[in-house]
């Protein structure tokens, strides 16, 4: 059986043709936002509908870190190693400090609420950035149906605590991610509920701290993108219908790993972070790959 799909040669490097596709637990409802911790050697994911953070053990398999969550979705670490998370029920964005207090980051805008944040990044000077679509507020399947207050838009947070839209023209932004050196913004853009919109992801400059210049770096052929992450050299790899896609920094499709199930999100980790992990529908992914993840700490 074949786990991959080459579409440049070079793509032939990156991966290892005796390293599978692992499934290593099943029988969730939707999961995602996996987030690596090396110092405990162990991954963190959200089990959206069931209102839980899992945690995954090499070894020891699956354990639940939180419940309820706030029906949490996306995750990251901050540069102190603290978990960041993105919270549907309770429409914020939150930090867990290290004795397990939770501080709120952000939960409203220009005096009303946020829709259902999504994914987050940290950056190298503080800052925290998250996507705000409202798939999280649309049902009662992944939060609390409520209404609308706010366009879809992607904010940064300063370490002072001040909020920013800082991108204002997407449909619905989903995963974010930046480059290595941090002097390129990718976002991805999934379209409003129940319609088919974009299927693309979007870069911009950061040569001035916010994003400018905007093109539309990759459109994904099959599914549409939502998790994305960089590896040290700057390739792409983004969750999409079939699997995970590997994109070229100039915007070419390089290759794909093929998962059975339609792919949610994506993090490198592992001993060396060279094994990639993959939230899927149901299941948890992995797969050990010639790259190393870019993202710290």
């Amino acid at each position: 059986m074949s786990f991959f799909e080459i579409h440049d040669p070079a793509f032939g490097r990156f991966v290892l043709g005796n390293a599978p596709v692992k499934q290593l637990a099943s029988g969730f409802d939707w999961v995602e936002g996996p987030v690596w911790f090396g110092d405990a050697g162990c991954l963190l994911f959200s089990d959206i509908p069931n209102n839980r953070i899992l945690r995954y053990t090499p070894g020891a398999g699956i354990s639940t870190y939180r419940a309820p969550s706030n029906y949490a979705n996306g995750h990251t670490r901050d540069r102190q190693g603290r978990l960041v998370s993105c919270e549907h029920g309770t429409r914020r964005v939150t930090r867990t400090e290290m004795n397990g207090a939770i501080t709120v980051i952000a939960d409203s805008y220009q005096g009303k609420l946020l829709n259902s944040p999504n994914d987050v990044v940290v950056k190298s000077d503080g800052s925290i950035w998250f996507t705000d679509p409202h798939y999280g507020i649309g049902s009662n399947y992944e939060g609390f149906a409520a209404e609308q207050e706010l366009p879809c838009y992607v904010y940064r947070v300063d370490p002072d605590g001040t909020i920013e839209a800082v991108l204002t023209d997407f449909n619905c932004p989903n995963g974010l991610a930046f480059s290595p050196d941090e002097s390129v913004l990718y976002v991805a853009d999934t379209g409003r509920m129940y319609h088919d919109d974009p299927h693309h992801i979007r870069s911009f400059s950061m040569a001035s701290g916010r994003p400018q210049q905007s093109r539309m770096f990759h459109s994904i052929s099959t599914g549409k993108a939502d998790g994305i992450r960089c590896d040290t050299e700057g390739n792409l790899w983004s969750s999409a219908g079939d699997g995970v896609h590997c994109i070229a920094p100039d915007g070419h499709l390089m290759g794909k790993i093929l998962v059975p199930e339609r792919v949610s999100n994506i993090c490198f980790g592992g001993r060396a972070k060279h094994q990639l992990f993959i939230t899927a529908t149901t299941s948890l992914y992995a797969i050990t790959l010639n790259r190393v993840g870019a993202q710290t700490p």
